[in-house]
């Protein structure tokens, strides 16, 4: 098996990685972010599960980390991705995990907000050697076919110098995230039609490399069972497609699951047998930093309402310490995360070569 540098993976290694995720029919978690405690676990949850894992930023998330205070908010969606991905840059090696960099749903009024970090990534090349993301999102999947495939195509041109990936979306993914989507979407539009993955791998992989997030009724966000209706078998229907048309080995497409949380694991499974290496897991990672913290502040609530407890006079500033909270918080994600890499598969899988770091140590 192949062995890779730990850290943020990109161009061979991140292709490497790719393979072996098809080939060991496993999928890789990746993560919504909205600031250093978030990243922590995420890294923290990879490392203990030897899994590597997918880090990414929305719009949102990259303002939240800049500052919601940042009176520029356009600044601060770029400033913010910028300075998380250097975050993670820094520490991800010494997690001893491979990590994909990613930034997640940008919609045709957020292109500029993926020009900017190409101008940033470009100079961040020039000086680094590497690429500032992995891979960007493009999701112009409520645009005619054609200038979706256009719009990825102009800036996968602008990607593949720095040995940067694209991800494209086709067909709808419903609800809505950071802005991006609605919930008043005509159901037919949530299954991709294999005849549009084909079309982009006709248009894209002569560019460069695209990983595609066809939808098979993914839905952002948990619903009732029964509510949300995935169909595994396009995702099959579309490798199939390509591969007979073009006379490639199976599962030729790089497909990602959007739309992960709550989600069947049935279904989750079975995706995992048609070329899937990516399934985002935003909601439920949400919700699980949010349930500990409020457990937390439940079972300390005294130490929320005042400094000194008003009766026996104890000092309550190791209970309302924000370290312990915010690491509660922390350690809700990496529960959840224990169960999204076992069952993904990734668990124990990294390619990430640390026999130097064991050497060292």
């Amino acid at each position: 098996m192949s062995t890779l540098k730990p850290g943020v993976v990109w161009g061979e290694d991140y292709q490497t990685l790719l393979k072996a995720c098809k080939e060991g029919q496993y999928a890789l978690p990746a993560v919504n972010i909205t600031g250093t405690n978030t990243i922590n676990a995420v890294l923290e949850a990879a490392a203990k599960n030897n899994s590597d894992v997918i880090v990414q930023l929305s719009n949102g998330g990259a303002q939240f980390y800049a500052g919601k205070g940042m009176e520029d908010s356009f600044q601060a969606k770029v400033l913010g991705a910028v300075s998380a991905a250097q975050h993670v840059h820094l520490l991800a090696e010494h997690y001893g995990v491979c990590v994909i960099l990613h930034t997640d749903h940008a919609n045709k009024a957020l292109l500029p907000w993926i020009d900017a970090l190409l101008d940033h990534g470009e100079d961040f090349f020039k000086k680094n050697g590497k690429p500032l993301y992995s891979s960007h999102m493009i999701d112009l999947s409520e645009e005619p076919i054609e200038e979706n495939l256009a719009e990825s195509a102009a800036r996968l041109k602008r990607m593949v110098p720095l040995g940067m990936s694209v991800e494209i979306e086709l067909g709808i993914t419903g609800g809505e995230e950071d802005g991006v989507g609605s919930d008043d979407i005509d159901s037919d539009k949530l299954y991709t039609e294999p005849e549009d993955c084909l079309r982009a791998y006709e248009v894209l992989s002569p560019i460069g490399h695209c990983s595609i997030a066809a939808s098979f009724g993914n839905v952002h966000g948990v619903y009732k069972p029964g509510n949300v209706e995935l169909r595994p078998s396009i995702l099959k229907a579309s490798q199939d497609l390509v591969a007979q048309t073009h006379g490639l080995d199976a599962n030729p497409l790089d497909l990602v699951f959007h739309g992960g949380s709550g989600s069947e694991k049935a279904k989750i499974d079975e995706s995992l047998g048609y070329g899937v290496f990516k399934m985002n897991i935003d909601t439920d990672t949400q919700y699980a930093f949010a349930e500990s913290v409020g457990a937390y502040v439940e079972a300390n609530a005294k130490a929320f309402k005042h400094q000194i407890d008003p009766e026996s006079g104890t000092p309550y500033k190791k209970q309302y310490d924000p370290r312990v909270w915010l690491r509660a918080g922390e350690q809700g994600v990496m529960d959840r995360l224990d169960e999204a890499f076992k069952d993904l598969r990734s668990a124990g899988k990294s390619l990430a070569d640390n026999s130097q770091k064991a050497k060292a140590a």
